[in-house]
């Protein structure tokens, strides 16, 4: 795969309609030819993936022979010959030195071509990144998520693929002004289990890097640009972790997998100091450093990485990366240390003029983790959503077509819906309104309201789903347990002191 120099993108930039040039291929052009991409408007500099498959196995054998290999910076296991490292190595267990390229060639030097797994990356609309936005606006800290959608067919580039992004979801996290550190999150398996039930999986990760410039006029300092940096290494490292953990499935390589689609989105000052998201990857040659632990970041340069050297512990091969010299001569470096620039790819990030909602509900439930700016989600928050959608003229179907809510009723500790929501989830992803009525009669949901309405601190019946239910008991003179959480409670209460839930 190649690596790019980084575009500058303008602030929410809408998607070009397609045309009908480059939505089809014509039969007199191959959707790997240099000269017919160029040609193309705009010009496409990186063929797709598949085009690229295409190129391989569109000769006479079919690519018969074709066997795209994973780079490996271990040594080869098995090798009798000689005593094992650090006693011993040949040239059959040892792995090949790697040199990389800005842009000119492909890494793997495959007949000299050019291609990316991902051709462009595409939010539904804005609000998904507006709402994650917020928390940066609110805190001034920087905030991370994981990206959820679809990968789809780009019609403007031949055989291209899009990705769709439709939801993000934020981990437990800490962020700082400059900083983010992720905490384990015990709901992820959850997570992953309804975003594939609304049919949509993990594509990418985003992250923010903004630092306010006038608040008065809201603007933010570009900071990223070809003077600095586009990725840190670091983030380089973090990019390649997750896409080693989501590699792309692949018949022509013989471990089942190549490269991989996931990418990353950062939000960061743009030259005209408004919001830009920006796209990229990295190379299949970073995701082999970074999986075998041959990459380290440079503490006080974040736009330079560092090859680590061999040790008595750990043979590590020679890593290389290509310069010109001011006469234009190819000058060979020893990556020690490595600018991150020949390990990155940019990919092209838009917003639509006319935009999707998968999540069709008009109203905002809380995001997930988002305690420190005193945002919850808990049954108070969702019977003020719902008083809130009373009042609305939003089917059943709008109201609970919010990822994040979906999310509250599966994973809530009080009454978590995972074993009941089945049909739900499938109304939301069919936008099935007579499918969510169904599931609107269901006991699990006659219960939530039960429970909204008590803890909301709403009259029976005063909503229109209907939340009315048969009065509490009058309060008893003994120390009491809640049903829901165990807590022991103070004689006189009729709410739990610790999870405010109602005493039956």
């Amino acid at each position: 795969m190649d690596t790019a120099q980084p575009h500058t993108s303008s602030s929410y930039p809408s998607f070009p309609s397609s045309s009908s040039s480059s939505s089809s291929l014509s039969r007199s052009h191959s959707p790997f030819d240099e000269d017919y991409l160029n040609h193309l408007d705009p010009p496409v500099k990186h063929m797709s993936f598949h085009a690229y498959i295409r190129k391989l196995t569109g000769g006479a054998d079919k690519g018969k022979f074709v066997a795209l290999e994973n780079i490996s910076c271990k040594i080869k296991s098995g090798c009798e010959g000689h005593p094992p490292w650090p006693e011993g190595i040949c040239t059959k267990c040892q792995p090949s030195a790697i040199t990389l390229n800005r842009q000119q060639v492909n890494e793997h030097s495959l007949r000299g071509s050019k291609y990316r797994h991902v051709d462009n990356i595409m939010f539904e609309n804005h609000t998904i990144a507006d709402r994650f936005l917020d928390f940066w606006r609110k805190t001034g800290n920087q905030r991370m998520g994981y990206l959820y959608g679809r990968y789809t067919e780009h019609k403007d580039i031949p055989l291209g693929i899009r990705a769709e992004v439709a939801a993000i979801y934020e981990p437990p996290q800490i962020g700082t002004q400059n900083s983010l550190e992720l905490i384990e999150d015990p709901k992820a398996e959850a997570v992953e289990e309804i975003a594939a039930k609304l049919g949509l999986r993990k594509v990418g990760w985003i992250f923010t890097d903004l630092l306010s410039e006038d608040t008065r006029i809201g603007t933010v300092r570009y900071t990223r640009n070809k003077d600095s940096f586009f990725l840190s290494a670091e983030e380089c490292i973090t990019a390649g972790h997750f896409q080693n953990q989501h590699a792309n499935a692949c018949r022509l390589s013989p471990d089942g997998h190549f490269g991989s689609k996931f990418f990353t989105v950062v939000a960061t000052g743009g030259p005209d100091n408004q919001v830009h998201f920006e796209g990229y990857q990295v190379s299949n040659q970073c995701m082999a450093l970074v999986r075998d632990e041959c990459l380290l970041p440079c503490r006080d340069a974040p736009e330079l990485g560092y090859a680590k050297e061999s040790s008595t512990e750990q043979y590590v091969p020679d890593v290389f990366y290509k310069d010109t010299d001011k006469f234009g001569n190819d000058i060979t470096h020893l990556a020690r240390p490595l600018p991150v620039e020949y390990l990155i790819i940019d990919i092209t990030t838009t917003f639509p003029k006319d935009p999707v909602f998968t999540f069709s509900s008009t109203l905002r439930f809380p995001i997930e983790n988002r305690d420190a700016l005193g945002e919850t989600q808990d049954f108070h928050s969702l019977a003020t959503y719902l008083s809130q959608c009373s009042s609305s003229s939003s089917s059943f179907l709008d109201i609970v077509s919010d990822f994040h809510l979906l999310l509250f009723l599966v994973t809530n500790e009080v009454m978590p819906l995972q074993d009941s929501i089945g049909l739900l989830l499938d109304a939301v992803k069919t936008s099935n309104e007579e499918l969510a009525q169904t599931w609107k009669k269901s006991e699990q949901w006659a219960t939530i309201e039960q429970l909204c309405s008590t803890v909301g601190g709403q009259p029976s019946g005063s909503l229109d789903y209907a939340m009315g239910g048969p009065t509490l008991p009058q309060s008893s003179s003994a120390v009491w347990s809640c049903l829901h959480c165990t807590f022991m409670n103070q004689p006189g209460t009729e709410h739990c002191e610790m999870c405010s839930l109602p005493r039956s």
